[in-house]
């Protein structure tokens, strides 16, 4: 890296950090990475000048040999189980108004529901944040193969860099998408980085989930990972988006954070109650959350999910 871009680079990540709140910045961490050290984002992070490692680790024969194979068997997993999902997006003019802006957004979720969110999504183009560990390398073959593309970081140079790439890719005209919660929880907790990103590029953020009525859950698993059964109803909710002003200050970005985590978990809950309530009340809720405009997605047999 050029000493002009090295700076360039450094004033970026001071630019996407200021004004966030101090108790934001000791949480944020994005990168789907194992990380036996806390999250915290060293002091000495934001004056670095080091370059982003993208660089394969060294891995061993076997381990290399596993990357296509599993990486094949989550691919067809996701292409036989999702065509027979039947999807329904309640509250769609929620992403239809950013489309119909000319605007990108930052889709932020749940990780317990990524599942059906990459089936639901494929074939945009989003741009999803991948580290190149070896977990990073097999999902980021199935995920390319599912129409989304790839920012390349890695935890071990701090998430700052990696939210660097990502503000890069929105200012480029790319949607990007954050499992919020990830890579390992805690569980429904939002980390902060769809704010810092939203402050820094000024892009409305898109909070959905989705919920399956048959699926299997993963109780083992941090997240309580879901993965539908074949010809289960899906149901999306898609929330109202978010701003953060490009001059927010600290205390601004914080209650804007707290709006986040507070829409999340609406989203969540109606999402997940939505197969346990009458069909009247199901209307009720189409009509409170989007005026009875919905939509099928991927997956069910009359697919009409707003192009972008």
């Amino acid at each position: 890296m050029a000493p002009g871009e090295a700076e360039k680079s450094v004033m970026g990540e001071r630019e996407l950090c200021s004004g966030a709140h101090p108790d934001l910045l000791e949480v944020l961490y994005y990168t789907a990475v194992p990380n036996d050290a806390k999250s915290a984002v060293p002091r000495n992070a934001q004056t670095s000048h080091h370059q982003f490692d993208t660089r394969p680790p060294d891995l061993s024969r076997w381990r290399r040999m596993q990357i296509p194979i599993i990486a094949a068997a989550v691919y067809w997993v996701m292409r036989l189980i999702g065509p027979t999902l039947r999807v329904e997006m309640v509250g769609v003019q929620n992403a239809v108004q950013i489309r119909d802006a000319d605007e990108v957004a930052i889709g932020t979720f749940w990780h317990q529901c990524i599942f059906s969110a990459i089936w639901v999504w494929r074939n945009r183009g989003i741009v999803v944040l991948n580290t190149v560990n070896f977990d990073g390398q097999w999902t980021r073959r199935v995920i390319e193969r599912l129409g989304f593309a790839t920012a390349q970081g890695s935890s071990t140079r701090g998430a700052i860099e990696g939210l660097t790439i990502m503000a890069g890719r929105l200012e480029e005209g790319k949607h990007v998408a954050l499992t919020i919660d990830g890579p390992h929880g805690p569980r429904y907790v939002a980390k902060p980085g769809a704010v810092i990103l939203a402050r820094r590029t000024g892009k409305p953020v898109s909070i959905f989930h989705l919920a399956a009525q048959r699926a299997h859950t993963f109780k083992k698993s941090w997240d309580l990972f879901q993965l539908p059964y074949p010809f289960s109803r899906v149901v999306m909710f898609v929330a109202p988006p978010i701003r953060v002003p490009t001059d927010a200050d600290s205390e601004v970005v914080h209650q804007k954070q707290k709006e986040i985590q507070a829409e999340l978990e609406r989203v969540r809950d109606v999402a997940q109650s939505w197969f346990g309530l009458s069909e009247d009340e199901r209307e009720k809720l189409r009509e409170e959350w989007s005026g009875g405009a919905t939509e099928t997605a991927p997956g069910s047999r009359e697919d009409s999910r707003p192009d972008s």
